[in-house]
This record gives structure tokens, C-alpha cells and sequence, in this order.
């Protein structure tokens, strides 16, 4: 290492000291001079002397770095054990200090992308503290576990699975099939924390938009009800539930765009015409609609549970395993069929597998349809829902809207000619 070399890294020790620092003494910068531990000048020299340490024990930092570091530990728990205050016991600055010798030390073994990203992300997780004590106060139980559920099929479950198929009909890779979960419930939960950050009584359009994240049907369920205790918001109610339902759509294109290109260039048109359709339908009636429009409050269900991501997987296996056999019994015909009958319980499933096969076991034109059959099922079950549990204006205005949307459509995948031929 030519001495150069050895100043650049050390002066990057000093600046990350110096950044870590500059935060630490603002977010301290009321307390009387000599009252703190460590400051922007105690930061800089720490991270100059982390850096000093390193060339000092050579690059490997090995067992003299840390001894060095041990005793640098040492001291700061004294220090903060002298400094100790009652109802004050906040060991931040003391884990910061440690964290910069670290990162100087690391500057000056040449890895300093790592010693500077580092140094960043400290300073912004160190001057975050209000934002992340207020989300730790807004935090529920249930949200704790559906975070900790969704890192445990995530983080801790989807590298440990086979990326091979594992069937007789190579149809089913683990890997791939638990990834579509993973896909389809952290999909579903942002939307959910969207709801939570932003607010329910923020306003309903707003709640349907952010609940057709989560799940369409649900949301349209919720506001079906709704719509029977609340005289005169039919046509808000309907306005808000169509919103919902077209917001399935580009997350079918999103899910699909995500696993097969082809098949989102044939699906763009004739989904995200019908979507802007049902926004537009959604527009009218919100514009038309009396009453306070933003009074209305809509309770958003948690919608991830570890359970349920099991469910869904078991459903996605028997979807994609049937979506691999049943062309080569009666063809994509059956294919349709099949669509058609998941679409009446969920929708994810049959796209995801529609974009896993599609241009393989299954034409890129008769994936599309299959998901398109699919898309006008769970429609048709929305809106036989919003009769049942609903209000009867806010059923037929939202009837109205979709089917608007739907022979959008079906008009756009005619006119791509989509359509397979009779046989």
C-alpha cells in the first residue's frame, strides 16, 4: 500500500467519524459543554483512530485490532456507566462510537464503498428516531406477528427450498411456488400498511384504492356492508368499491410483469383499458355522489397471516400442477375452465400460474385469455356480493361500472384476436 493510499482511507475514517458525529451532536446539542460523551470532534477522532488502529495491526485486522478494540469498549462502557441519569439509560451514543472505530477500521482495510454506505445508513437510522418510535407506538400485535410471519417465509424459508422441480411432471419447483407466495403476501401487506400509515378516515376512494391492494374482494365485501348503514353514500360507496376493483387489475399486470414480459405486453391493453374504465366510472360517481365524502371510515383487515400464505401456496400447487396437465388431456379449453373456477375464489393464483406457463404447457394467447376468464369471474363474484350483503343503489351503480369495464375488455382482446378458435 503506497502512502497515498493510506491517507485517502484514513481520510475517509475521519469523514465517516466526522458524519456520525455531526448527527450525534445536533441530536445533543442543548446539553452544556462537557456534559456529553462523545460529540462531533470525540466522533472524528474515534473513526481516525479506528482507521489509525488498522495500519497500525496491519490489513488481515485480526486478533491485535482486537484487543484494541475490546479496550476501546471498555472505556466507553465506563464512560456511559459514569454518565448514567436517572429515567435516561439510552445506550445510543455508546453503540455509535463502537460502530465508527469499526468503520474506520474497515476504510482503512480497503473497503471503503462499505465503510461509506455504512457510515450513511448510521447517520440516517441515528436521526430517524422520532419516525421509528412513533411507527413502534402506531404498531399492533397482530402487525408485529404478520411482519415476523412474512420474514419467516421470506427471509428464513425461501433459501432453504429446492430450486428444482420435484414431480414426476416437472411442473412443481418449491422455490419458485413459495416465491409466488411470498410475491402475492408482501404485495398485500404493503398495501395494508399504506392504510395503517395513511389513515382509514383519510377518506374512502383513497381506502378502496390502498384495500384493492390487499384484496379487492374484501374490500368490495366491506363496503357492501357498509353501504346499509350509511343512508345516502350509495353512490360514494360504489364509487370507492369500484375503485378497489380496478386496482386488482394493475396488480394482475404488476404479478405477471414480474415472471413473463410477453405475456404483460398482450394483457397491458385489454387490463389496464378496463382498469382506466373503472376509475373513470369511479370518477363519475365520486363526482356525483352528496354527503361528506371524506367521513366515511373503512376498516382494512390485516390480511397476512402464516396460515393463509400456507392455504395459498397449497391452492397455487393444485392450480400450477393442473395448469401443466390439463392441456395435454383436453387441451387450453380446459384451461378456461379451469380459470374460470378459480376466479371465483382468487385470482392471484391462476395469474401466477398462467405466468409461469404461459408460452410452455400453455400458448402466451391462451394464458392471457385464462387469466382475462379468470379477472371476469372474480368480477361477476364481486358484484353478486354487493348485491347480497349491500345496498341495492350502491350494487347497481357498481354492477354498472363493471360491466362497462368488462366489455372494454372483451372488446380489446377481440380486436388483438386473443381469442383461441373452436377446435
Amino acid at each position: 500500500m503506497i502512502d497515498l493510499q493510506v491517507f485517502e482511507r484514513l481520510g475517509l475514517a475521519l469523514a465517516v467519524g466526522l458524519l456520525i458525529g455531526l448527527e450525534r451532536g445536533w441530536h445533543e446539542r442543548a446539553a452544556a459543554e462537557g456534559s456529553r460523551v462523545a460529540g462531533i470532534r470525540t466522533f472524528a477522532l474515534i473513526g481516525l483512530g479506528g482507521g489509525l488502529a488498522a495500519v497500525l495491526t496491519g490489513p488481515a485486522v485480526g486478533l491485535a485490532f482486537g484487543l484494541v478494540f475490546a479496550g476501546f469498549a471498555a472505556l466507553m462502557i465506563t464512560a456511559y456507566i459514569g454518565n448514567l441519569k436517572p429515567g435516561d439509560v439510552s445506550a445510543t451514543t455508546t453503540v455509535a462510537a463502537l460502530i465508527t472505530l469499526l468503520l474506520g477500521a474497515v476504510a482503512v482495510a480497503g473497503r471503503m464503498e462499505v465503510a461509506a454506505s455504512a457510515a450513511v445508513v448510521t447517520a440516517i437510522l441515528l436521526s430517524a428516531k422520532p419516525v421509528l418510535h412513533r411507527w413502534v407506538e402506531r404498531i399492533e400485535y397482530p402487525e408485529l406477528t404478520a411482519v415476523l410471519k412474512l420474514l419467516l417465509i421470506s427471509v428464513v424459508m425461501l433459501p432453504v427450498l429446492p430450486n428444482r422441480t420435484v414431480d414426476h411432471w416437472d411442473a412443481l419447483n418449491p422455490y419458485e411456488l413459495w416465491w409466488m407466495v411470498v410475491l402475492i403476501a408482501g404485495l398485500s401487506f404493503c398495501g395494508y400498511v399504506a392504510v395503517r400509515l395513511i389513515g382509514p378516515e383519510r377518506g374512502v376512494m383513497l381506502t378502496g384504492l390502498l384495500g384493492g391492494l390487499t384484496s379487492s374482494t374484501a374490500a368490495t365485501l366491506n363496503l357492501a356492508r357498509l353501504s346499509r348503514q350509511s343512508e345516502g353514500a350509495e353512490r360514494l360507496l360504489a364509487a370507492a368499491a369500484a375503485v378497489a376493483c380496478a386496482t386488482m387489475l394493475p396488480r394482475i399486470l404488476l404479478v405477471v410483469g414480474v415472471l413473463n414480459l410477453p405475456l404483460l405486453l398482450i394483457l397491458i391493453a385489454p387490463l389496464g383499458g378496463a382498469a382506466v374504465v373503472t376509475y373513470l366510472g369511479a370518477g363519475l360517481l365520486w363526482h356525483r355522489s352528496t354527503g361528506d365524502k371524506s367521513n366515511v371510515s373503512v376498516r382494512i383487515d390485516n390480511p397476512f397471516e402464516f396460515w393463509l400464505a400456507v392455504r395459498f401456496g397449497l391452492l397455487l400447487t393444485a392450480i400450477m400442477l393442473l395448469a401443466r396437465l390439463v392441456p395435454s388431456w383436453v387441451g387450453e379449453q380446459g384451461v378456461f375452465a379451469l380459470a374460470a373456477i378459480a376466479g371465483l375464489g382468487d385470482v392471484d393464483a391462476i395469474s401466477l400460474s398462467m405466468a409461469r406457463y404461459g408460452g410452455a404447457s400453455v400458448s402466451v394467447q391462451g394464458a392471457a385469455v385464462a387469466i382475462g376468464i379468470a379477472a371476469f369471474a372474480n368480477t361477476l363474484v364481486k358484484a353478486g356480493l354487493a348485491f347480497i350483503v349491500g345496498h341495492r343503489g350502491m350494487a347497481w351503480r357498481l354492477a354498472a361500472v363493471l360491466a362497462a369495464s368488462a366489455t372494454v375488455a372483451a372488446v380489446i382482446f377481440l380486436w388483438q384476436g386473443v381469442f383461441p378458435s373452436a377446435p
